[in-house]
């Protein structure tokens, strides 16, 4: 049988599903190895080619550790709710479980025919209420559960109830919202509102009034992470700040730890790094300023309570609580304006445009603490109300975002520290010094002082004086967690006079009720709300917003464990055995994100004692990005129905408005201005640069282009824009007929021609390769090879086919080293020479260690070179390929397991054990010595290891090619073994 990789995938795939090839058991005496690719969320067009790539890795290190003797877990799920299968729902009427069930079932055999050694006996799907069931209870614990500082760890809330029955909340230090406080008996005095409305000041789940990113277009609330630019990352509909009840988690009471564990993580330093930005760590000291003529105070919180002298103005934010109260009438309908859009603005926008300045005077001042002076209230959107206290104290000539502020408002701009001599600085006319460095001037008490000594003296004096204290702050904020939509987990709440209680343990899950829209309803409310007699007990309400897309993939490694457990999310014997994840892979997309929220989760169950797990997983690897190349055109709609096309003749159009695409070597953004194709441009009846200013770039699909060359008459056929008029240099095709335009040039022809740009493949950019393309060309095994050959796998590279014939060729070659002529199974039973047995045992070192270092694209290119040298050699001994098809089998595990059992074996490849690489045969017996004759090389000899100084020396010296130089004796001959030999004349 010839290597037929349709029929022999195809018989594999059966097999392995058959006989549960890769189930997996808990327990026995193998050690453990989990390996977890990030959840996927199944989308209606399946996988492209840049999707498996970390699939790939990672199902070839399950396999690897398999031979290595552990027993591996290696799961996969769905991330089954989430916002584009309600979006089509709304737009379609189909049920969103409908459409996630199909876009699954597309996944699945997509995945299946790229040969994955998944447990599918453990897939779990976030959408089934037996999964989401155990959502919905850790949401039920840190409902009842707060944080205890003292301890460092969340507790039962009974526990705070009993303190505050014993004590009020005086004893109490706590993760928790301001409350005021209260004694024993003003507790006990209280009805059962009252406390609960205490309690949810505590709580680790609560609802609160809340700055929210909501999203109109969509119908929701969005997290940070969620909102991009101004707009939602998906569909890109305007984002806007409003505040609104809202539930949140009390992610900000792990901050700390969330922080300082990363420092026990394998994890990338990019990685880390962006975690720790996002948690934002800042020591500092928080500054009462006492509103002039008014009882209120604003508080700030600063890093450099050094520069106190040098605040020449205090900004809040605008959704700042206080702006209302302290605005003057003169100024009201400017900041009330300008309040209004500021909060159309995300945080992130705010946050990452500088260079924007807007803002706006109060007309309100604050009384400066140690000087006495009046200090004018501002508010400005660079100013965020959910960090520190929404209020700055501005200092313009020491932080350059304040510096900014003063220079476009023309306001004061005090210098409090002198920089180092060797400092290099503009000078405070055009920058701020924004260094902890230098000594502190006009400052009173703090003069002569170097920048950190000041800083410890300044919060000593701030808290000896009571306005202010020394505290530590984080950019962190706690993570809204509701969802104004429909397909999402229940979020088990219902309320009883206006007040939130969860349903009880064994009343789990609440299911999602049938509803007959998908939107808001008319109200506004969310679409929960549609939904008839649904009520709990019959009698109160339930909470309409649902989970965000995150809630079910905090947890899935730990489903992943226990997958059919119906008593607890995961079995104390199971987490106890598999613990953390050993391997985990994904994208670099989720490194603020799901990757925190799993965090906090994780460490949240084990505080409870529920898991004993601080981290959820030990290795984290992201994989790089498989672009797609994309092919482009020039576009412009042009009003006309009469236009000149040369000195004699014009295009009679039968439309006023057709759309005109532009050959990439007609519109060259370097070339436009060249007089010989300003004739094209005129078609527009523009110059050149009008065109310039109104084209715009459209792409084009990548199966209607072939060596940049379009189609024309696929592509019209297929587009949505029926009037297309594509100009190129011989001139210009109308409705599939090609009109020459007058020019000299015999060589210009008609051909339309794209331009290449290497983007992100997406649908959207018509640039998607799908994998079973080139399954069905290639096989799935040339196409698992190929993903890691085309590079580092943490590194981004474009999609080429350039190079995977030459992967599959590769597996034929390997194919025949087992074959004869007739494509029989030929092999001897001798023993490999010295040569082949180099061969197999320098491959085996070098795939042990390049897969340990998760260097997979050398992987490649070390077999390759094997595959040549056997082949060189015509080894055909079953000693030497034998333990090649085991080497091979992670990465191509069809073809392996075909040849396996061609040479005999009952069981599965899998079942085998990795070979071991000998030393021994890896020591060189020869050396190509390097012979110079006065320092320059003459001729090269390959001599023994063995021989001595005197042999080494006898032997040159006797030799022919010494002789062409030698006229006598030589004065002296040096031989250094193992490395040169030099004769001097």
């Amino acid at each position: 049988m010839e290597y037929n990789f349709r029929d022999l995938e195809a018989k594999w795939q059966l097999r392995w599903r058959e006989q549960q090839t890769y189930k997996t058991v808990t327990g026995g005496e193998k050690p453990k190895y989990y390996v977890l690719d990030m959840f996927p969320y199944p989308s209606g067009a399946g996988l492209h080619v840049g999707h498996p790539l970390g699939y790939i890795a990672s199902d070839i290190v399950a396999r690897y550790k398999r031979l290595k003797g552990f027993n591996v877990l290696h799961p996969m799920g769905y991330d089954a709710f989430g916002l584009p299968a309600e979006q089509y729902a709304i737009q379609t009427g189909q049920h969103p479980k409908i459409t996630t069930e199909q876009n699954i079932a597309r996944y699945r055999e997509q995945l299946d025919k790229i040969g994955f050694s998944f447990d599918w006996d453990r897939e779990v799907r976030t959408s089934d209420p037996e999964y989401y069931k155990w959502t919905q209870w850790i949401f039920v614990q840190l409902f009842h559960s707060w944080y205890d500082n003292k301890t460092q760890k969340a507790a039962p809330i009974l526990k705070l109830i009993a303190e505050f029955e014993k004590s009020g909340n005086q004893n109490v230090d706590s993760a928790c919202d301001a409350t005021l406080p209260f004694s024993a008996e003003d507790w006990k005095s209280k009805n059962e509102q009252e406390q609960q409305q205490i309690l949810l000041n505590y709580r680790l789940a609560y609802l609160s009034e809340a700055w929210v990113n909501w999203c109109a277009g969509l119908g929701t609330v969005l997290a940070n992470d969620e909102v991009k630019d101004g707009v939602s990352e998906r569909g890109g509909y305007p984002v806007e700040r409003r505040r609104m009840p809202q539930w949140s988690l009390r992610i900000t009471a792990y901050a700390e730890r969330l922080l300082s564990d990363l420092e026990t993580l394998d994890w990338t330093d990019s990685i880390k790094e962006a975690q720790r930005n996002w948690i934002g760590k800042s020591e500092g000291t928080s500054i009462r300023f006492k509103l002039k003529n008014q009882d209120e105070f604003i508080e700030v919180f600063t890093t450099r309570p050094d520069t106190i002298f040098g605040v020449s103005f205090v900004t809040l934010a605008p959704e700042h609580e206080l702006v209302n109260l302290i605005t003057t009438d003169a100024q009201k309908s400017k900041v009330e304006e300008y309040v209004s859009i500021a909060k159309n603005r995300s945080e992130r926008e705010r946050q990452t445009e500088v260079k924007r300045i807007s803002g706006e005077f109060t007309g309100a001042y604050v009384v400066h603490p140690f000087t006495g002076k009046d200090i004018p209230v501002w508010i400005g959107d660079y100013v965020l109300a959910g960090y520190g206290t929404g209020a700055v104290m501005a200092v313009p000539a020491h932080d350059s975002r304040d510096f900014a502020f003063a220079t476009h408002f023309d306001l004061p701009k005090p210098q409090v520290i002198e920089p180092p001599a060797d400092a290099t600085t503009a000078g405070f006319e055009n920058e701020s010094w924004d260094e902890k460095e230098g000594k502190l001037i006009h400052s009173d008490f703090l003069n002569g002082l170097d920048v950190k000594p000041a800083i410890r003296k300044a919060i000593d004096e701030i808290e000896k004086l009571n306005f202010g204290k020394g505290r530590i702050n984080y950019r962190l904020r706690d993570a809204a967690f509701g969802r104004q939509r429909y397909w999402g987990e229940p979020i088990p709440i219902y309320y009883k006079d206006g007040m939130p209680y969860t349903l009880a343990e064994d009343e789990l899950p609440l299911i999602l009720p049938a509803i007959d829209k998908f939107q808001p309803t008319e109200t506004g409310e969310p679409p929960l709300a549609r939904a008839k007699d649904w009520k709990y007990k019959g009698e109160y309400e339930y909470e309409y917003t649902t989970m965000p897309g995150w809630a079910g993939s905090s947890w899935y490694f730990l489903r992943y464990m226990d997958a059919k457990n119906d008593k607890a999310l995961v079995s104390p014997e199971a987490v106890a055995y598999w613990k953390n994840v050993d391997f985990y892979i994904g994208g670099a997309e989720h490194a603020t994100g799901h990757l925190l929220y799993v965090r906090f989760w994780t460490k949240f169950l084990f505080d409870l004692g529920i898991i004993p797990l601080n981290e959820p997983a030990q290795k984290l690897i992201n994989q790089g990005m498989i672009q797609g190349v994309s092919d482009k055109v020039y576009i412009q709609k042009v009003q006309s129905n009469s236009l000149p096309i040369s000195k004699s003749e014009s295009i009679l159009l039968d439309d006023d408005q057709n759309v005109f695409y532009w050959s990439a070597d007609v519109v060259d953004l370097g070339i436009h201005r060249n007089p010989e194709i300003l004739k094209y441009q005129l078609l527009l009846q523009n110059t050149a640069e009008a065109f310039l200013e109104n084209f715009y770039i459209k792409n084009v699909p990548i199966e209607d282009v072939k060596e940049n060359k379009l189609d024309i008459i696929t592509y019209s056929e297929k587009s949505q824009e029926k009037k297309i008029v594509f100009v190129c240099k011989g001139g210009y095709w109308y409705k599939n007929k090609f009109t020459p335009i007058d020019s000299d040039d015999n060589s210009i022809n008609h051909d339309f021609l794209t331009f290449s740009e290497v983007e992100k493949m997406s649908k959207s950019k018509w640039n998607v390769v799908s994998p079973d393309d080139i399954i069905l060309q290639y096989g799935a095994d040339t196409l698992r090879l190929y993903e890691m050959f085309l590079g580092p796998l943490e590194q981004s590279k474009p999609w080429s086919t350039q190079g995977i014939s030459g992967v599959h060729n590769f597996l034929r070659r390997f194919w025949r080293l087992f074959h004869d002529k007739e494509n029989k199974l030929q092999l001897s039973e001798e023993g490999g020479s010295a040569a082949e047995l180099k061969s197999l045992h320098k491959t085996i070192k070098k795939i042990e260690e390049d897969i340990d270092r998760f260097s997979f694209n050398t992987c490649i290119s070390t077999f390759m070179i094997c595959v040549n040298e056997l082949t060189d050699l015509n080894c055909k001994k079953r000693s030497v390929l034998e333990p090649l098809v085991v080497l091979l089998a992670p990465f191509a595990p069809h073809f392996c397991e075909e040849l396996w059992e061609l040479l005999g074996h009952k069981e599965s490849v899998s079942k085998a054990s990795f070979p071991k690489w000998n030393e021994a045969y890896l020591v060189e017996d020869n050396f190509e010595y390097p012979v110079s004759v006065n320092g320059k090389v003459r001729f090269k000899m390959n001599l023994s290891l063995k021989l001595s100084k005197e042999e080494i020396e006898q032997t040159v010296m006797s030799s022919d090619e010494l002789s062409k130089y030698l006229q006598g004796s030589p004065k002296k001959v040096i031989v250094v073994p193992g490395r040169i030999v030099n004769v001097v004349i």
